[in-house]
């Protein structure tokens, strides 16, 4: 075998002890701050959807008081995400047919099956869903879902209503919008703005401490109280008059009880929302899953969740989250991120989240109807500028040309038509890839793997083809590996292409391990698609038969 090159060598070190306060206090804390950000983004996240902005409070009470205590991976934070924003409104809008208290009922319908799939996936083990998508093809569609985002919140952020309803005929009325612009609604959005892009750049103490979204809120609201949004009125400013009232704040009903929204199952046979009973679960399903694999490699103490587990709490937390009026949840990314940074150490910072949400909900609601809806928009609008990032389209290029072809048709497929469809697009275009490197169609679906013991070295060797397609098998064996294991080595040197889903996704399962370290060997005599070190590798000879 072929000795690792020092590139080729991944080292797991050992768990680094939380520095954060330890036990319930700590989670207690955590969820307090994770609450701070949760409040207005749920607010936003629902109003984007087409659903009541009170929804998405629902959800994530849902996802934090219930979801907690049904197998929820540990420092994941439960609720309504924005990469599912596109599927909600859509669903909404076809099923309502221009009625949106009619489209909203029947999305509901839709999210009750969504989360019955989604149980049965989570029992069917189905949780390894997350291994076999691309990771461009993932971000090619959140990507998307930002620009879809951007061109839908620009307009609110603006205080103009648009004509259009499509992505790019959104994006392509925004110079209009700008030249209408209510200038009050917009000042509050450009300075909610300001402070979102603004304050994670500043260097103190004190910022790090306040949460941007709270920081918004704590200017916005004054600011509605100060012109008295609550009635409606004309306000002037630079010599104009512009028009301000409770249209461009908030609606929330006067309690909790009456937020609650029973489904419609009138239509839920109907081709519509069979497509978005599908989407929503295979949507939601991935990124929840790709969520935990991220979180998972985040925990200072690398502890590994149960995937099934974890797409339990959140198929069954869907099933009464809809059933009450609530968004579609997932295991959230940046929330629990904001989660661990706060020194989260247990399931019960989600619970905690939950419960100051459903505090602030009961007792004073009269605060929400106080926000401003174009503070809400500016949210978004950095959500979706994250997602859709050029970052996000120079790191696709850094792992390869590959990879960037990926990302772009999924994206542009995914604008011109639906998710479902981006994503297809996106997963057959790399197939097709792969048969072009010489991958033979029974090799894309199963490939050899060896396994011997020398001592405490572990050897794994990946004959035929290691993509996307037949990861399941690798990943087996990766996950299975004797606690007495120092060192796992991986031999790619017979494998005819192994690509960049395959590079990552066994770093990530390495990362997982409590003492061994990885070892990927075998790429001497392959093609590099990039200088990155996941890249895809293309044998330049053909591999031994064996």
């Amino acid at each position: 075998m072929s000795e690792p090159s020092k590139l080729q060598v991944h080292a797991v070190e050992h768990p680094v002890p939380h520095p954060a306060t330890k036990g319930i206090k700590a989670d207690i804390i955590s969820g307090f701050l994770v609450f701070l950000i949760a409040l207005p983004l749920c607010l936003g996240i629902a109003m984007a959807s087409g659903f009541p902005p009170v929804g998405g409070l629902v959800t994530a009470i849902i996802g934090g008081v219930v979801a907690t205590h049904l197998g929820s991976a540990r420092l994941t934070i439960k609720g309504p995400a924005a990469g599912l924003i596109v599927i909600a409104l859509g669903a909404v809008t076809e099923l309502g047919q221009g009625d949106t208290a009619a489209g909203y009922r029947k999305a509901l319908a839709v999210g009750v099956v969504a989360g019955v799939v989604q149980v049965i996936l989570a029992l069917s083990k189905a949780g390894v869903l997350g291994d076999l998508m691309p990771r461009s093809v993932v971000h090619g569609m959140l990507a998307a879902i930002g620009v879809i985002i951007l061109s839908k919140q620009t307009h609110t952020l603006l205080g103009v209503s648009p004509h259009a309803k499509e992505p790019l005929e959104l994006i392509a009325e925004i110079p209009g919008s700008v030249r209408d612009a209510n200038m009050v609604v917009a000042a509050i959005g450009v300075l909610a703005l300001a402070i979102l892009f603004g304050m994670p750049a500043l260097k103190n103490r004190l910022t790090k401490r306040i949460p941007a979204p709270m920081a918004v809120l704590s200017l916005a609201i004054p600011i509605a109280l100060l012109l008295d949004f609550r009635h409606a009125h004309a306000v002037g400013l630079a010599g104009h008059s512009y028009s301000v009232g409770p249209k461009a704040l908030v609606q929330l009903p006067a309690n909790l009880l009456n937020a609650i929204t029973f489904p419609d199952f009138s239509e839920i046979t109907s081709g519509t929302s069979i497509k978005y009973i599908v989407m929503f679960a295979l949507v939601g399903s991935i990124e929840s899953l790709l969520s935990v694999s991220a979180v998972d490699s985040l925990d200072p103490a690398k502890r590994a969740s149960d995937s099934n587990k974890d797409l339990l709490a959140v198929g069954i937390g869907n099933v009464i989250a809809a059933a009450l009026g609530g968004l579609p949840m997932i295991s959230e990314i940046v929330r629990s991120k904001a989660n661990i940074d706060s020194g989260a150490q247990s399931r019960w910072s989600n619970f905690f989240h939950g419960l100051f949400l459903l505090a602030f909900v009961a007792f004073l609601p009269g605060v929400l109807g106080q926000i401003p809806l174009a503070a809400l928009a500016a949210m978004l609008i950095y959500t979706g500028s994250r997602l859709a990032s050029p970052a996000e389209f120079k790191h696709a290029y850094e792992i390869g040309k590959d990879q960037l072809a990926l990302f772009i048709v999924t994206c542009a497929v995914t604008l011109a038509t639906d998710l479902l469809v981006g994503v297809g697009a996106g997963i057959v275009l790399k197939i097709v890839m792969h048969i072009a490197r010489g991958v033979p169609l029974g090799q894309l679906f199963k490939n050899k793997i060896e396994t011997t013991r020398d001592g405490e070295t572990l050897h794994v060797h990946v004959r035929g083809a290691a993509v996307f397609t037949n990861l399941l098998g690798l990943r087996r064996a990766l996950s299975a590996i004797p606690g007495d294991v120092a060192v796992v080595q991986v031999d790619f040197s017979d494998a005819r292409v192994v690509d960049h889903s395959t590079l990552e996704r066994i770093r990530s399962i390495a990362d997982e391990w409590p003492h061994a370290k990885l070892q990927v060997v075998g790429l001497d005599k392959h093609k590099k698609g990039s200088t990155h070190k996941t890249s895809v590798h293309t044998l330049a000879v053909e591999p031994v038969q064996s």
